[in-house]
C-alpha cells in the first residue's frame, strides 16, 4: 500500500494546482506517474476525452475549491455520498474523485495496452454526477490517527497469538525493506498539506503493508479453519481502519479549510 491511489494523486495534486502551488504541467506529471498517459472524458463543455491539464482547468473555471477521495469497498461505501449510479461504478473501480464546490466525481478507468512485455497503463476518468452531500464514513485525522494506533497494537497482539505470518520481525523486515526501495525519490501527498496529514498517511500505509504480509505469508501456524477464520476477523477491522485514514490524510486539504481559491 506504499504506491498511492490513483486518486490519491488526483486529488492531492490537484489541490496543490488549485491552491496556486504547483503549475499545471507539475501537477499533471505527478498524477500521470509511471503510467502511459491519462484522459478526462465527460467533463461538461467537451464533446470528447482531454487531457488532464484541460481538466483541472475546466473543472476549477466550473467553481471547483479542492477535491476529495473515496475508497469504496463492497459493505463500506467510504467516502461516497451518491448518486447511485456514481457510486456503483465507484465501488466497481474501489476509488474515486470528488470534487468541492461543484457536483462532479471522477472514477479512473485503468487498461493495458502494447505487445506482450511492452504493455502500458492507460487512465480514463470518467466525470459524473455527485450529490453535493457529506461524504460517509470519513474520519478526521485526529480519529484516524488513533484509530491506526490502537488498531496496529489490537491486530498485532491478535496475529501474534495466532502464530500468523507476518506478525512477527521477518514481516518488519520484509516491510523495511519494501519502504526503502519504493520511497526512492517518492514525494507523499503534494506540496501544502499539512504535517500530520503526511504522517497519517504514510503510517496507514504501513499499516496496509503489514496486512498484505500477512495474507501473503500463508497462514503460519493457523492451521485450523477456526484460526484462520479469527486471522481474518482480525485483519478486516485493520484494513477498515487503514483505508479511512487515507482518505483522511487525502482530504485534509478540504476538510482543514487549507485549500484557497
Amino acid at each position: 500500500m506504499l504506491v498511492e491511489p490513483r486518486s490519491g494523486l488526483l486529488a492531492a495534486w490537484g489541490n496543490a494546482l488549485l491552491a496556486g502551488l504547483v503549475s499545471p504541467d507539475e501537477a499533471a506529471l505527478a498524477i500521470v506517474g509511471e503510467d502511459a498517459v491519462h484522459r478526462v472524458e465527460g467533463l461538461p463543455g467537451e464533446a470528447g476525452p482531454v487531457g488532464l491539464t484541460l481538466a483541472l482547468g475546466r473543472l476549477r473555471g466550473l467553481g471547483a475549491t479542492g477535491f476529495r477521495v473515496a475508497l469504496p469497498v463492497p459493505g463500506h461505501p467510504l467516502g461516497l455520498s451518491g448518486p447511485p449510479d456514481f457510486n456503483a461504478r465507484a465501488l466497481e473501480a474501489e476509488e474515486a474523485v470528488v470534487a468541492y464546490g461543484v457536483p462532479y466525481g471522477l472514477v479512473p478507468e485503468v487498461s493495458e495496452a502494447g505487445p506482450e512485455g511492452d504493455l502500458h497503463v492507460e487512465v480514463v476518468w470518467r466525470v459524473l454526477p455527485v450529490r453535493e452531500a457529506p461524504p460517509a464514513d470519513v474520519p478526521s485525522l485526529g480519529e484516524a490517527e488513533r484509530e491506526l494506533a490502537e488498531a496496529l497494537r489490537d491486530a498485532t497482539a491478535v496475529l501474534s497469538r495466532l502464530d500468523v505470518a507476518g506478525s512477527g520481525p521477518v514481516a518488519e523486515a520484509a516491510v523495511d525493506a519494501y519502504r526503502a526501495r519504493v520511497e526512492r525519490g517518492r514525494e507523499v501527498l503534494a506540496p501544502g498539506y499539512p504535517p500530520r496529514a503526511v504522517r497519517v498517511l504514510e503510517m496507514a500505509q504501513r499499516v496496509g503493508l503489514l496486512v498484505s504480509v500477512a495474507y501473503e505469508n500463508g497462514h503460519g501456524g493457523a492451521v485450523s479453519a477456526s484460526e484462520i477464520a479469527a486471522r481474518g476477523e482480525a485483519l478486516r477491522p485493520v484494513e477498515r481502519v487503514a483505508r479511512r485514514a487515507l482518505v483522511a490524510a487525502y482530504n485534509a486539504y478540504v476538510e482543514g479549510g487549507e485549500v484557497r481559491r
